[in-house]
């Protein structure tokens, strides 16, 4: 998706406590499918503009051109949608023309649930819903999340090695 802008996170590291990136989560291709198709009926109107009277042609080229760009500020919504797990705490950064920052510290993880639809079973996505003491916050759900068991795991494993949870308790 070279064409759309990508998030800049960066500069939203707090480098000077060593913050790091542990993962960056974009969402899963299925969530282009539907702009991409929008973007391409308006291209199909443009060129049936083409084919028509000359007088017909304002009234498929318009409307063509007005679903193309929104299809295209579609699929710029889901690239500059992007949820980044660090050594220190998760956050969510959504917006294209402004945005909107969400940030929860790894200590404030309670739970997290991962659901994963049929399709995204065949697909390779599910959601994550996080449990946190404060729950109203734009970091409850992350939808379609790419390879979802494995970042689980990443974010458990962080949670780990932070020192927040207990030790691992071994049953026998």
């Amino acid at each position: 998706m070279w064409l759309l802008p990508t998030p800049e996170i960066g500069s939203h590291l707090l480098r000077s406590e060593d913050e790091v990136i542990i993962d960056e989560v974009t969402h899963h291709w299925i969530c282009y499918l539907k702009p991409v198709l929008v973007v391409l009926a308006g291209l199909a109107l443009m060129v049936a503009s083409l084919f028509v009277h000359p007088q017909a042609t304002l009234f498929l080229l318009l409307p063509g051109a007005l679903l193309a760009a929104w299809g295209a500020y579609k699929a710029a919504e889901v690239r500059m949608d992007v949820f980044v797990v660090t050594n220190m705490r998760v956050f969510r950064m959504t917006g294209v023309l402004s945005q909107t920052q969400a940030t929860m510290p790894l200590s404030r993880i309670l739970d997290i649930t991962v659901h994963k639809p049929l399709l995204g079973r065949l697909l390779g996505y599910g959601h994550f819903t996080f449990e946190s003491a404060a729950q109203e916050q734009g970091l409850r759900e992350i939808r379609s999340v790419p390879r979802v068991d494995e970042r689980d795991l990443t974010i458990q494993g962080v949670v780990q090695r932070a020192g927040l949870r207990g030790p691992r308790q071994r049953g026998g």
